[in-house]
């Protein structure tokens, strides 16, 4: 099933992991002490805070981080030399490992909930399914996964298929496939997408 931005906004609102049990009309309660958020949500909504109101905000928010450009984009285009023969062997040993299974579509992954941990532990074990996080970007955002307590996208990419596929990588497919996932990296606002400083 793929969820529309908004599904996923109001399930993730909803979800006890997240919420930590906190009723939606007490978050909702919560928000709206602030005046501020008061002003600035009557002024695009034209009422009060309510749940659809910010279930719209997330969504649209979440539409804004489109990143396009990256080198993989510009390969996909047909660009053959916008990736080096190092990524272009890091994305066949992605395919070939079976990462695209959960990795997909046009955010290379973000559309959906697995369990973690299937060979191997990966993280902490709680919460046992997560959302397949989408990989645009993902060389500017360490540390990684739901803990993190994978600092570096090497690590990431060790434990990854160690847990999640049973595969003991070689040196030199790690650097391979972090060859690949640095091609993910897009652009915003006109500019290359840089981890915070």
């Amino acid at each position: 099933m793929e969820w529309t931005l908004e599904q996923q906004a109001l399930a993730t609102i909803k979800s006890p992991m997240v919420s930590q049990g906190v009723p939606l009309q007490t978050m909702i309660d919560r928000l709206a002490q602030d005046s501020r958020l008061r002003r600035e949500f009557a002024a695009i909504y034209d009422r009060s805070i309510d749940i659809d109101g910010v279930v719209d905000a997330i969504a649209y928010y979440e539409r804004s981080l489109v990143t396009p450009g990256s080198r993989f984009d510009l390969w996909l285009a047909g660009n053959n030399s916008a990736m080096n023969e190092q990524a272009l062997r890091g994305y066949k040993r992605f395919k070939q490992l079976g990462c695209v299974s959960c990795h997909q579509g046009q955010n290379v992954g973000g559309n959906l909930l697995q369990k973690h941990g299937i060979f191997r532990p990966l993280a902490t074990p709680e919460p046992r399914i997560l959302r397949v996080p989408s990989l645009r970007n993902v060389a500017t955002t360490a540390p990684y996964f739901h803990d993190g307590s994978a600092r570096t996208l090497d690590q990431a990419v060790k434990k990854m298929a160690a847990s999640q596929l049973n595969v003991d990588l070689k040196p030199q497919e790690v650097v391979d496939l972090v060859a690949f996932l640095n091609t993910l990296t897009g652009n915003y606002a006109g500019q290359k997408v840089r981890a915070p400083e």
